[in-house]
């Protein structure tokens, strides 16, 4: 074959090839396939479940469930829990990602470790942690009941063991964003004169209020749906330290089926809205990336 005949052929060939990165048909049908079966296997099926079981008997018995004062204690002490721990971690985790981003210090991996160390540790033992220090018998069980302190069993306990699980969110969200970000702009305002306060307000806190918001949704979902750490350190009591979570498992094993699917409903419809929320936040955060970018 001449030298014309062979690259005249050549763009057929190129355009027969397939692209290194894109799949064959079946292989992409294949994956959309699996990824559609699993979520309705272990996702769409189970809240069907929840919300059939909960309206099976009617909507009367549904509303009913949410004016009964253990229901309504239950979702008090959650919401209380969560208004407490999230804005504690809300502060923790602006403090650790600014001094983990903007600073060099000994102990800095460390600082990262810790801050990753409920991600590891299971809530069952981290509420376990937390009643041989705070229990009657444990380190300071004695010095606390002799000064009228009650800290397991109670709101203290619940609210320590929530915070516990949920502070790596804030911390974890932000750290990398401020990393990214470097300290070039709030250098320069610094050199213009602005304190450290209005920097913070002025230059760093729009920088980062999309991942700081979605932070803090991630941390209040989780605060509200925390079971393994609070039921260590809650002690069932009805009307008094049981949240959400442990309300629904004692209904369920008493065989109030309507009563702990309908509480049921409340969380997963919290999820429902978090995972809506979570898109926007997600989206308005590239949207912010994006135009960051464009400007440098």
């Amino acid at each position: 074959m001449s030298d014309a005949l062979i690259v005249a052929a050549a763009p057929r060939r190129r355009a027969k090839a397939r692209p290194v990165t894109q799949d064959a048909p079946l292989a992409r049908l294949a994956l959309i396939a699996t990824a559609v079966i699993f979520l309705l296997i272990f996702l769409f099926a189970p809240l069907a479940v929840v919300f059939g079981e909960a309206l099976s008997k009617g909507y009367a018995a549904f509303a009913e469930v949410f004016t009964e004062p253990d229901a309504i204690a239950a979702i008090k002490l959650t919401l209380i829990v969560a208004a407490i721990a999230v804005p504690a971690n809300l502060v923790f985790g602006l403090a650790a990602a600014w001094s983990v981003a903007k600073f060099s210090f000994p102990g800095k991996s460390l600082l990262i470790t810790l801050i990753d160390l409920p991600f590891s540790v299971s809530p069952v033992v981290a509420g376990l942690i937390y009643v041989l220090v705070f229990g009657a018998q444990g380190l300071f069980g004695k010095w606390l009941s002799a000064h009228g302190v009650q800290v397991i069993f109670a709101v203290p306990g619940i609210v320590l063991a929530t915070v516990f699980v949920t502070f790596p969110f804030v911390a974890r969200e932000l750290i990398p964003l401020m990393q990214e970000q470097g300290t070039v702009e709030e250098e320069a305002a610094l050199t213009l004169g602005a304190s450290g306060f209005r920097t913070f307000l002025t230059v760093t806190l729009p920088n980062i209020k999309w991942g700081l918001l979605y932070g803090v949704l991630l941390c209040n979902a989780r605060a509200m749906g925390e079971f393994g750490a609070v039921s260590v350190v809650s002690g069932h009591i009805r009307g008094l330290t049981n949240t959400i979570p442990l309300q629904v498992e004692i209904l369920y094993n008493e065989y109030n089926n309507v009563a702990a699917f309908a509480l049921s409903v409340l969380l997963a419809s919290l999820a429902l809205v978090t995972l809506g929320i979570k898109t926007f936040l997600e989206w308005r955060h590239a949207d912010a990336l994006a135009a960051r970018g464009r400007r440098h």
